[in-house]
């Protein structure tokens, strides 16, 4: 590892002791690189608005950065061992292109804040691409609900036959849990938009370093204003922002356990696509879901990731070099959570119903509430109907569609309220 940043003469560098302290960040800075580069471009600008470099050194500098950046993008530059971190780099490269201007870079800021603006920018991106993956999952769920309100499918609780219900009733739980984890997810980047850089080490420079700026610059919704808070945040707005991609995660493990379930043998009400099954390596008989499966995992891997940063914060005020762990949890749980996720909006689009089997386990005994209630309507005390319609000599064959048209609370196959949700959803939409 050459010329970290930090060296001075008659200090010599373990290499063993400098691997186990740089850990996987040349790996892991891959994911935060060209965030960097950009929040040192607008870095570079305020040094210049202040007069700390003069228009050409800045130009220089701005055309530098540009030029790294594509050659990450490209696949010209790759972040690798020579390298400390993505940090030393890019100033690295600075240094080497422009000589004494290079070394400008790096006045009135601190490895600290720079880490923390990358990886601010970063997630901030990853929970809008989150956001989009729920709202295409509710625009699934909202015309599919639209087209099969119709569709008798039976309903459970504890795993039992209970009520008739409705493949419509299916997708429009799901388009409002996901709607609902749209709207935690924007409220989240909304409250993770704030920007950390000139806060340097954690306590300011003695410099009028233009903060306003490098916030308006890299698109921040305002500015982190407490250059001590700007650290202690660190973990804090890591950690919620897997919590709200972790509520997704959540709603998309009951999902995929239901369609676990549902493409089993036992139930077969639904048929996927063999894009989205294997092979068994030894059973020639077999297609499994794996893709289904896998996605009921990955919520796994979100919640290693939030225990892993929340034990990381048990600390003093200040940057303390624990914290480096917490990149590799947030590019474990977002890479895996966004990925699985990716594949949601596709399988619901392609999943067909297998409609035989789904009328065929709809029994007599699941009407038992619909007479209930009639009882009830009819003005037998509840109780009193509830128990002539638990006798099963009063069961008989019915009409699930009606049923299902009969069954007019807010909310039920009857009055589905699609319109209600479609309205949210358009409205996250524009914004």
């Amino acid at each position: 590892m050459s010329g970290v940043l930090w060296a001075k003469p008659g200090i010599d560098i373990d290499a063993d002791i400098q691997r186990f302290c740089a850990g996987d960040d040349v790996v892991l800075d891959r994911e935060f690189i060209r965030y960097d580069i950009r929040a040192s471009a607008a870095h570079a600008e305020g040094l210049r608005n202040i007069g700390v470099l003069d228009e050409r050194e800045c130009a220089s500098l701005l055309a530098e950065l540009e030029r790294l950046d594509a050659d990450v993008a490209e696949g010209r530059f790759l972040l690798d061992a020579p390298f400390e971190d993505m940090h030393s780099a890019i100033e690295a490269r600075l240094i080497e292109r422009l000589g004494d201007v290079g070394k400008k870079i790096h006045t009135g800021r601190s490895r600290n804040d720079q880490v923390l603006v990358a990886s601010r920018l970063w997630l901030r991106d990853r929970l809008r691409h989150a956001e989009a993956l729920c709202l295409e999952v509710v625009e699934v769920a909202l015309l599919r609900a639209e087209r099969e309100q119709h569709l008798p499918l039976p309903g459970y609780t504890h795993l039992q036959r209970a009520m008739v219900s409705s493949a419509a009733m299916w997708w429009a739980g799901f388009a409002e849990a996901f709607l609902d984890d749209a709207e935690r997810l924007r409220a989240t980047t909304r409250w993770i938009d704030a920007n950390p850089l000139g806060s340097a080490a954690g306590y300011g420079v003695n410099l009028p370093l233009d903060r306003d700026h490098t916030t308006a610059a890299l698109g921040f919704g305002r500015l982190q204003v407490a250059a001590t808070y700007a650290q202690l945040s660190r973990g804090k707005f890591e950690l919620a922002a897997l919590e709200a991609l972790g509520s997704a995660l959540l709603d998309l493990r009951r999902l995929a356990w239901d369609l676990s379930l549902f493409t089993s043998a036992e139930f077969r009400f639904v048929s996927l696509p063999a894009k989205y099954t294997t092979g068994s390596s030894l059973m020639p008989n077999k297609r499994n879901p794996d893709v289904v499966e896998l996605m009921r995992g990955a919520y796994a891997s979100v919640a290693a990731a939030k225990i892993e940063v929340e034990q990381l914060l048990s600390l003093p005020s200040g940057y303390h070099r624990d914290l480096q762990f917490s990149k590799g949890a947030l590019v474990h749980g977002f890479g895996r959570g966004l990925a699985a996720l990716g594949l949601l909006p596709g399988l619901l689009r392609e999943l067909l119903w297998i409609e035989d089997r789904m009328r065929a386990a709809i029994e007599p005994s699941m009407y038992a509430t619909d007479l209930a209630v009639e009882l009830a309507a009819s003005g037998l005390p509840f109780r009193d109907a509830y128990r002539e319609a638990a006798n099963p000599a009063r069961w008989a064959e019915r009409d699930p569609q009606a049923s299902l048209r009969a069954r007019t609370s807010p909310g039920a196959a009857g009055d589905l309220q699609l319109g209600v949700l479609a309205a949210r959803w358009e409205a996250m939409k524009q914004g």
